[in-house]
């Protein structure tokens, strides 16, 4: 059974870690960089991205996650 508060903490980091993705893909653009750091640059932050999704998300399903947030 999931908690109520563990749904709260889990939106509440997807929140947060949308925010900080958000920013970081902001800087990559605005800083300009060459095309082929410019793309590795994305998809490091994409793989980044997902893997704290799945982290929050086996958290909440009551799974051993990776590291604790």
């Amino acid at each position: 059974m999931i908690s109520l508060e563990g749904v709260v903490r889990a939106i509440i980091y997807l929140i947060v870690a949308g925010l900080i993705f958000w920013l970081l893909f902001w800087l990559i653009n605005y800083v300009g960089l060459p095309e082929p750091f410019n793309k590795l640059a994305r998809v490091i932050l994409a793989v980044a991205a997902v893997i704290i999704c799945i982290v929050i998300l086996l958290g909440l399903a009551g799974g051993q996650p990776l590291f604790r947030p």
